[in-house]
Parts: C-alpha cells; structure tokens; sequence
C-alpha cells in the first residue's frame, strides 16, 4: 500500500488513476459522454411540451427586436430554446443529435457549449438586424446550422470525407429561402459563426491552443455584443424610443 490523496490505495489504482485519458487534437476525449447535447437536447424538448401545456412562451421570450432594443437582450438566446412546431423541433433535435455527441467529444464540453452558444448566439443577431421589425423568431436552427459549418470545417481538417454535409447544408440553404416562414438569416448568422469558431479550434499546439481558443471565442463574443448595441441604435431610432 502506497499514500494516495486520500486515505491508501494499492500501486495499481493509484497509476490507473493517473492514466490521462486519449486526448483529440482539439482539446477533447474520445471516452467523453455528451452531457451538453444531452442537456441541450432535454431542456429544448421539455420547453416544447410546457408550452404545449402552458401556451406559447414566443411572445415572453421570442426574438422580437422591439423588446430587444428595450433591454430585454436575453431573448436573442431564449428564443434559441423555443420552437413554433413539432416538425420544427424535430428537425433541430434529430440533427443535434446526430452531430453533436461527435463533435462534443471532439471539442470537449466547454469548447462544445461555447459552440453551441455563440451559433445560436450569432443566429440570432444575424435575425435581428436583417429581418422585419414586426418578426417573432424562434428556434435552435442559427445553432444547428453552426454545427454543421463547424462539423464541414473540422472534417476538412481531419482529412473525412463530409460532402454529403455540404450537399445537407447546400439544400437547407435552398429550402430557407423558398419556404416561407423560415428565417434563414438566423441560419446565415448560425453557419458563418459556427465555421469561424471551427476555423479557430483547428488553430494552435497542445501547448497554446487554449489561450488560442480563448482570445477567439472573446473576439467573436465582443463583434457579436458590438452589433447587438449597433442595432439597438437603429432599432431604438425607428420606433422612436
């Protein structure tokens, strides 16, 4: 019996225990379960069905740029958990569920969520400069598109073949602007967020990649704030606030 952290232990688990686990290149294990999709993935679904019982939150929490301009900047994300459908909500958690485990053991939780967070986040600005001031917004797809973006960016730099993604998000695209009712700057914002976040986690060494990683995502973070308050301006002028 050796000392070990706590109490003692036999040789054998105290260097199991200080096995580090297989890394990816991105800063992620391979052995990572996918607690981030899954609680995207429970929280989007649960939303949907108190609302089916409590009445639509679209109005409360959707991505109204009146109230946003007002202050109520938290709508730009909670709209992100609502859906204004079943078939909309299906679509958004199928293909979360299909990309996001994969690439949250690629990227890891935090880089994953912050992903995740900054698509839908980017999705959302994108919606609320470009679309009619009378628009109410809803809906995961900003950060879906910036999944798939950062799935085609990645894949590119491992080497996979992800044609079948770029036919998937080449389609989408053309589908968003065809059907009425789908608000495809919210995806524009999502993919061109996502790809960039993507772009910036392929970037660095073992040895820098995080404050690579970090500087990236602040940046992005501070260029999305930046447009938000740009727009409040315009916003605030028109409606004469």
């Amino acid at each position: 019996m050796i000392n070990a952290p706590v109490g003692f232990q036999c040789p054998e688990c105290v260097a199991n225990a200080q096995v580090a686990l297989p890394k990816t290149r991105f800063g992620g294990s391979f052995n990572t379960v996918p607690k981030v999709t899954r609680a995207i993935l429970i929280t989007c679904i649960s939303i949907f069905v108190l609302s089916l019982l409590l009445g639509s939150f679209a109005l409360a929490f959707g991505m109204i740029p009146a109230a946003i301009a007002q202050g109520e900047w938290w709508r730009l994300l909670t709209s992100t958990l609502l859906h204004g459908s079943i078939l909309h909500l299906l679509f958004n958690m199928y293909a979360l569920y299909w990309l996001g485990p994969q690439l949250e053991r690629s990227l890891g939780h935090v880089r994953f969520a912050a992903l995740y967070i900054l698509s839908a986040l980017g999705g959302s600005v994108a919606s609320y400069w470009f679309s009619d001031l009378r628009t109410v917004s809803v809906g995961a797809s900003g950060a879906i598109f910036g999944l798939i973006t950062a799935t085609i960016v990645i894949g590119r730099e491992m080497r996979t073949d992800v044609s079948q993604l770029v036919v998937l998000l080449g389609l989408n695209v053309v589908i968003g602007f065809l059907q009425p009712g789908i608000d495809w700057r919210a995806h524009f914002g999502g993919a061109v967020t996502g790809a960039a976040i993507a772009f910036i986690y392929t970037k660095g060494t073992r040895l820098n990649r995080d404050r690579i990683h970090r500087a990236g995502l602040a940046g992005i973070f501070v260029f999305l704030v930046l447009a938000t308050l740009a727009r409040n301006a315009q916003v605030s002028a028109l409606i004469g606030l």
